[in-house]
């Protein structure tokens, strides 16, 4: 299937592969055990120029679309799946910045970020209304010539870390229903972060809450115009965001895959001298996997595609392709658990982490049962919400 990328994102594949390989896979167990951020992937990455993947070529950028998102993704999250879903949320928001940039915003922002000496995360989610992502209570209201904004994001990817953050609110002054985005930079006055991330899985992304008190933002950080986040979140953030997350969650079944293969090709019975690989069972059960696997990626890449192109029917392939990765990641870590045998449950095992972060996939919003039903609604020419 990578027989069928353009030139340059082939390449880009094999300096993300090789970066992954070399640089950020042999701290992956340390990322995991110590809810560590993974500051040194994210400078490999910004070395090798990865972090202006979603930054235009005029602005120094690699102008990469949905395609190049998942593609690298993908690579990234084989060796980390931290690292991809901190990589990914970069790149979201890079793209939510680049839409409708201003000249000032292309210039502070994009221009760094394609030079990677900035990082930059969404702060969407809010407790209160949950997986309904797209409907922010924070509050937001015009001061002369500056925004201030008050309410608490919630699992802010890089939180703490990014150098800026790009922040749903409901539009100041607007009518009912009416929301807007914004850049804040970090350390903003009035910005507090809350408790550190601990947890289940993807323990290495930082995400924390965020509580917004009077923190006072220049008007020319508006993104778009006033009311324009839901614009943003379903034009820009949703396919982004579903790609991106898509890609990583591949690069978590390809590892697991992997893992499955490495134990039936090494693992031998001490009494008959016989190889894993060699029963039939295992060999059928290792070959739905990996057919598994390819169907999903098709998926995602086509998606991607269709995205890139502006086809009239690209929503539902991707709406279903973060959903398919998902239950995919999940199918198949769960079956290297059982193919790797006790091995695999050694405390805190590369297949025990795959497992737990695959897990995550499900509830990261929107949700795998969300998805499906505006996959069944686009389908069937119904509005999503």
């Amino acid at each position: 299937m990578d027989h069928l990328l353009p030139v340059q994102l082939a390449e880009l594949q094999k300096i993300a592969t090789s970066l992954a390989e070399s640089r950020i896979a042999p701290l992956a167990a340390e990322v995991d055990a110590e809810c560590r951020w993974p500051a040194h992937a994210m400078q490999a990455l910004a070395e090798a120029g990865l972090l202006g993947l979603q930054v235009p070529g005029e602005l120094g950028g690699l102008g990469q679309g949905l395609l190049g998102l998942c593609v690298i993704t993908e690579a990234i999250g084989r060796a980390c799946p931290s690292s991809a879903l901190c990589f990914g949320m970069h790149c979201v928001a890079t793209a939510v910045i680049a839409a409708k940039a201003t000249e000032h915003q292309r210039e502070h922002y994009l221009r760094d970020i394609a030079a990677g000496r900035h990082i930059t995360t969404l702060a969407l989610s809010e407790q209160g209304t949950g997986a309904h992502f797209y409907l922010p209570e924070t509050r937001l209201r015009a001061e002369a010539d500056s925004f201030v904004v008050d309410g608490t994001k919630q699992f802010v990817t890089s939180g703490g870390h990014a150098d800026s953050y790009v922040v749903s609110t409901v539009a100041a002054g607007g009518e009912a229903g009416d929301f807007s985005c914004l850049v804040v930079d970090r350390d903003s006055p009035g910005m507090h972060w809350l408790d550190a991330w601990d947890g289940f899985g993807m323990r290495g992304n930082s995400s924390r809450p965020l509580r917004l008190e009077q923190v006072r933002v220049p008007a020319q950080n508006l993104l778009g115009e006033p009311g324009d986040q839901v614009w943003y979140v379903f034009e820009v953030v949703a396919p982004f965001f579903l790609i991106a997350m898509a890609g990583t969650y591949l690069g978590v079944a390809q590892a697991a895959l992997d893992e499955a293969e490495l134990h039936l090709r090494q693992r031998r019975y001490s009494h008959s001298g016989e190889a894993l690989l060699d029963v039939e069972a295992l060999q059928v059960r290792y070959g739905e996997l990996w057919t598994a696997l390819v169907k999903s990626r098709a998926l995602v890449r086509e998606a991607a595609r269709r995205g890139d192109g502006a086809h009239p029917e690209a929503l539902p392939f991707i709406l279903a392709a973060k959903a398919d990765a998902a239950e995919t990641a999940v199918r198949l870590t769960n079956e290297a658990m059982t193919l790797c045998g006790g091995a695999a449950y050694r405390a805190n095992s590369r297949v025990a982490r795959l497992l737990r972060d695959a897990r995550a996939a499900h509830v990261m919003t929107p949700t795998t049962d969300l998805l499906k039903l505006w996959t069944g609604r686009s389908l069937l020419g119904l509005p999503l919400l």
